[in-house]
């Protein structure tokens, strides 16, 4: 086999003859043996665009490679900033289940405000400030928005003080409440139980003290009061409490008597009828008995009287 090229002859075994005419190549393909030669006519400017893409894969390559080498560099670093994002969001998962639960809390405690309020309007303590005191924290740091905006390392700490102080507040306040709520019920009770409240509607035609008796014209000490009311009117319980006594004694006609708490008794005396039985527990403000002019009387009226601790004391000193 031989190439032909500018008019040399060169002896090889399978080679390329390239000749340059005009703007394009011919290049010869001659085999081995006697099989026939294959010429081809190729563009001039294709040479030049081989080197381009030479070079041109060449630089992608580099910069693959480059952009690699740069990456994996970087993979550590990359490792522990997902770390870290994994643990911010597992902190934030947390701080949300401690907010929920400090959200809880806070709704309890706005119950049991309103429980004190209407406790304390019963009782007569309209002002609980002077009763109770609370503090707090950040509100800034438990809005979720500006949490997930600024979310890191300072913040997330700053936010797990500002929920400790807000639990640790939320923790007093309940001791508190609790204190206060007691107290409340007990003053509540008292209330209840302390004869309070006119048992009847009239008006008083005799005062709790010494009198000039209508009867026998002379000093006598009068332990309770008398309320004219007109016969049949109803009698009410001035406080929640015990009958330990239903019937008839002398002088007085028909009586009641009643046992509170604290030491209170009652007695209710000259009745048309009784509503209650001995033994029963009746509630403030209940229907006992009916006015009526029974026993030793002048007229239709309720004869009252209130004992602390088995002494008699005046029922309008009780009063509001």
């Amino acid at each position: 086999p031989i190439s032909h090229m500018d008019g040399f002859l060169h002896p090889m075994s399978s080679i390329w003859s390239v000749l340059l005419f005009s703007k394009r190549f011919t290049v010869l393909l001659v085999p081995d043996g006697t099989d026939r030669v294959k010429q081809f006519s190729l563009p001039k400017v294709l040479p030049v665009l081989a080197v381009f893409l030479l070079a041109g894969f060449a630089f992608l390559s580099f910069g693959v490679i480059k952009e690699y080498r740069s990456l994996k560099a970087k993979a550590p670093r990359m490792a522990q900033l997902e770390a870290e994002n994994a643990l911010q969001q597992k902190q934030l998962i947390q701080m949300a289940c401690r907010i929920d639960a400090v959200a809880l809390d806070m709704a309890g405690l706005t119950k049991q405000d309103k429980k004190l309020k209407t406790l304390a309007r019963q009782v007569g303590a309209d002002d609980m400030g002077k009763f109770r005191g609370m503090g707090g924290s950040d509100a800034g740091l438990l809005n979720p928005e500006e949490n997930l905006r600024k979310a890191d390392g300072k913040l997330v700490r700053a936010m797990h003080n500002s929920l400790d102080n807000l639990e640790s507040t939320i923790d007093q306040s309940r001791e508190s409440n609790a204190e206060l709520e007691k107290f409340l019920d007990d003053q509540k009770t008292l209330l209840a139980s302390t004869p309070s409240i006119w048992p009847t509607r009239g008006w008083l035609s005799s005062r709790f003290g010494y009198r000039t008796s209508p009867f026998t014209e002379k000093r006598e000490f009068h332990r309770g009061i008398d309320i004219s009311a007109r016969r049949g009117a109803p009698i009410l319980s001035p406080a929640n409490g015990l009958v330990i006594f239903n019937g008839w004694k002398r002088g007085y006609g028909r009586v009641i008597i009643m046992k509170h708490a604290r030491g209170f008794k009652t007695k209710y005396a000259h009745l048309k009828k009784f509503l209650v039985k001995k033994g029963q527990h009746v509630k403030k403000g209940t229907k006992i008995g009916l006015v009526g002019r029974s026993g030793r009387t002048t007229g239709s009226h309720l004869h009252y009287e209130v004992h602390l601790n088995n002494a008699p004391v005046n029922p309008l000193s009780l009063y509001p």
